[in-house]
């Protein structure tokens, strides 16, 4: 294996991961605990992925006996070979351009719209002490933390390392175990009227037609 110049670009680790962060934190505007912790788990999953995109790609170097074996000649420490998918599934042609990574910044994208536009329901909600039922809310009770975990899959389809996918079913229980805490205090604070929405609303699989849920009363 050749082109280890291609990692150890650890500035590229810190500003790559920073970004994403702080699109998380402008979207998210944390202020509970709960808050931050959605974002911390995220962020927790976003620095290990810079890490091994950038920095030391610890699953090639883990799995590099068989990847030898198994594709002689492949030279995986070169970036470009990085992006497993592509040269395990047997795709051609630039990684960068092949439908999973299209498909992976498609959902990207789609989970940042949802979280941006699912918070600020959420946060206008909270200044007026009332449930929040409007837009994403509209579709199912957790859009934010599903397009925490949208985003997250679309990074596993672009760039996947062993960290990252042992931590996303972990995220995935962190996220359900928030969902849970919040509806047993949405509960207590709205009783009635938030039994009624978890009852007409999904929890986490967006429904898109007949969405126009009106303030329970």
């Amino acid at each position: 294996m050749h082109g280890e110049s291609d990692y150890g670009l650890w500035t590229l680790v810190i500003i790559n991961s920073a970004i994403f962060i702080f699109f998380a934190f402008s979207f998210v505007k944390p202020k509970s605990k709960t808050d931050w912790r959605s974002l911390g788990v995220f962020s927790a999953f976003i620095v290990a992925l810079f890490t091994e995109m950038y920095g030391f790609p610890l699953t090639i170097y883990f799995l590099s006996g068989w990847l030898a074996e198994s594709y002689p000649g492949v030279d995986f420490l070169s970036h470009e070979n990085g992006h497993l998918w592509h040269t395990l599934l047997g795709l051609s042609g630039d990684a960068h351009w092949d439908v999973l990574h299209i498909l992976s910044n498609v959902l990207i994208v789609l989970g940042f719209f949802v979280l941006s536009a699912s918070w600020n329901v959420l946060h206008h909600a909270q200044k007026t002490s009332s449930l929040a039922t409007s837009g994403w809310y509209a579709r199912c009770r957790h859009p934010q933390y599903v397009a925490f975990i949208v985003i997250m899959f679309g990074f596993l389809l672009q760039w996947p390392t062993l960290p990252t996918l042992l931590m996303f079913p972990i995220l995935i229980v962190v996220y359900v175990r928030l969902a849970k805490r919040e509806e047993q205090h949405a509960e207590t604070e709205f009783g009635d009227t938030y039994r009624q929405y978890k009852q007409a609303t999904p929890g986490w699989f967006p429904r898109f037609l007949n969405s126009n849920v009106s303030s329970p009363v």
